[in-house]
C-alpha cells in the first residue's frame, strides 16, 4: 500500500487545487468565518427577530442544502468540477444579498436568505472533494484534502476573531461583517472559475478506474452519523455541560474552541500523513475508538464536580479532538477511494448528505439528553460511536479495493 511519509508544501497546494484555488479557499474560510457563527445574532439583532423564529429559518436552510445534494452529485458526475465549487460560492452570495436587504421584522426573508447560505454551504464540501480528487490521487489526495480542512479551519478561525473584535458595533457592525461576506464568497467564486477544471469520469489512475455502480456504502453512511456529532461537541455539548453542570465560567467554553481550532489547523495533514501507512478503514474505526474514550473521559471528568471538573473537561477535549482529526482524514478519502469514477460525485453528496443530517440532529439529541444526567449523554455518545467502529470494520462491501 502507497504511503505518504513527507509533506512537501508545493506538491501540497498542487495536488489541492493549485495557488488560485487554495487562495479562493482561503479567502472563502475568512468569509465564512466572519458571518456563519453569529448568523443567528443577525437574525436577532440586526432583524430583530426572536431567538426561536430565527433558528427554524436557519435549520430549514440546511435541511433545503439537503435536499439539492442529488442534483449537486448529478452535475458533478458530468464532469463538471470547478464550476461546481463556484456555483456553491455564488449561491452565498445571494444569500448574503438577501439578508443585507431583509427588512426587520420579516421573518420569510431572513429565511430565504437562510435557504440559500444552506445550499451553498452543504453543496461546497462534496464539490472541493470532487475536485481535490480530480488533481490528486492515492495518498497525496487524502493529504490535499487534511490540507483543505485545516486551511478552511484556519480562515474561519481568523474571520470569527476578527468578527468578534467587531462585533462591539452592534447592529451597524453585523450588516458591514455581512456585506465583506458576500464581498470575500464573490472573490473566492471568480478565483475559482479561472481554474477550469473540468473530469473526464472514464479516465483516472488504476486505483480509481471502475465502471461499477455507485457503492452503497450502508454501513459507512450510517456510521458517519453518529461520527459527525463530534465535529458539534465543542460548540454545543461541552459548553451545555460546563455552564449548566459544572456551572463553570463560559472563558472555560471559549479556550475549549480555540484549542480546538487550533489543533485541527496544525495536526490535521501531520496526523493523517502519520497514519497513511493503515488503511483507510481502520484509520476510521480507530478514529471512533479514540472518540469512545474521549466520551467516557467527559463522563468522568463531569463527576468531578466544580473545582477540577472544568479542567478535566478541557483536558479530554484534547483527546476528542485528535479523533475528529482522525475522523475528518480519514472517512472523505475512504469514500473517494471507494467510489468508481464516474459516480464519484453521487458517493460524495450521499456521504456530504449522512454528515449533514448528523450534524441537523445532533444538537437536538445532546439538548434533549443532557438534562437526564452525564450518564445518559456521554454513555449514549460513546455506545453509538462504538458500535458505529465497529460497523465500519465489519463492512465487506468493496472491502478488496486497493483504495480501502
Amino acid at each position: 500500500m502507497a504511503t505518504t511519509t513527507k509533506v512537501r508544501p508545493a506538491a501540497l497546494v498542487r495536488a489541492s487545487g493549485g495557488p488560485r484555488y487554495a487562495v479562493a479557499l482561503a479567502v472563502d474560510a475568512l468569509g465564512t468565518g466572519l458571518l456563519r457563527p453569529f448568523l443567528l445574532l443577525y437574525g436577532v439583532t440586526v432583524l430583530r427577530l426572536s431567538a426561536p423564529a430565527t433558528g427554524i429559518a436557519m435549520t430549514l436552510g440546511i435541511v433545503a442544502g439537503l435536499v439539492c445534494m442529488p442534483a449537486v452529485g448529478r452535475w458533478l458526475d458530468r464532469g463538471a468540477r470547478s464550476t461546481v465549487v463556484a456555483a456553491s460560492m455564488l449561491v452565498r452570495v445571494v444569500g448574503v444579498a438577501l439578508l443585507l436587504a431583509a427588512p426587520a421584522g420579516h421573518v420569510w426573508a431572513f429565511s430565504t436568505a437562510a435557504l440559500f447560505l444552506g445550499i451553498g454551504n452543504q453543496a461546497w464540501p462534496a464539490a472541493h472533494a470532487a475536485l481535490v480528487a480530480t488533481v490528486a490521487h492515492g495518498r497525496e489526495r487524502d493529504t490535499a484534502l487534511a490540507a483543505g480542512r485545516a486551511l478552511r479551519n484556519a480562515g474561519m478561525g481568523a474571520g470569527a476573531l476578527l468578527a468578534t473584535v467587531c462585533l462591539t458595533g452592534g447592529a451597524t457592525a453585523l450588516q458591514a461583517l455581512a456585506a465583506v461576506t458576500g464581498l470575500a464568497y464573490l472573490t473566492a467564486a471568480a478565483l475559482v472559475w479561472s481554474v477550469h477544471l473540468h473530469a473526464r469520469p472514464a479516465a483516472g489512475p488504476a486505483e480509481d478506474r471502475d465502471d461499477g455502480p455507485a457503492p452503497r456504502m450502508r454501513a459507512l453512511l450510517a456510521a458517519n452519523v453518529i461520527y459527525a456529532f463530534c465535529l458539534n461537541v465543542p460548540e454545543i455539548a461541552l459548553p451545555l455541560v460546563l455552564v449548566t453542570e459544572l456551572h463553570a465560567s463560559p472563558v472555560w467554553s471559549a479556550a475549549i474552541f480555540v484549542a480546538n481550532t487550533v489543533l485541527v489547523v496544525t495536526l490535521q495533514v501531520p496526523v493523517t500523513v502519520l497514519l497513511s501507512r493503515f488503511s483507510r478503514r481502520t484509520v476510521l474505526a480507530f478514529a471512533g475508538v479514540v472518540l469512545t474514550v474521549s466520551y467516557l473521559g467527559f463522563l468522568v471528568a463531569t463527576s468531578l464536580g466544580h473545582g477540577w471538573g472544568a479542567p478535566a473537561v478541557a483536558a479530554v477535549s484534547v483527546v476528542c479532538t485528535i479523533g475528529e482529526i482522525i475522523y475528518a482524514g480519514s472517512a472523505t478519502a475512504l469514500v473517494t477511494a471507494l467510489a468508481p469514477a464516474h459516480v464519484l460525485g453521487r458517493a460524495l453528496t450521499r456521504f456530504q448528505l449522512s454528515t449533514g443530517f448528523g450534524l441537523a440532529v445532533s444538537p437536538a439529541v445532546i439538548t434533549a439528553l443532557a438534562p437526564y444526567g452525564p450518564a445518559a449523554l456521554w454513555g449514549s455518545l460513546a455506545g453509538a460511536t462504538l458500535l458505529s467502529a465497529g460497523a465500519v470494520v465489519t463492512e465487506e462491501e468493496h472491502g478488496s479495493r486497493l483504495g480501502d
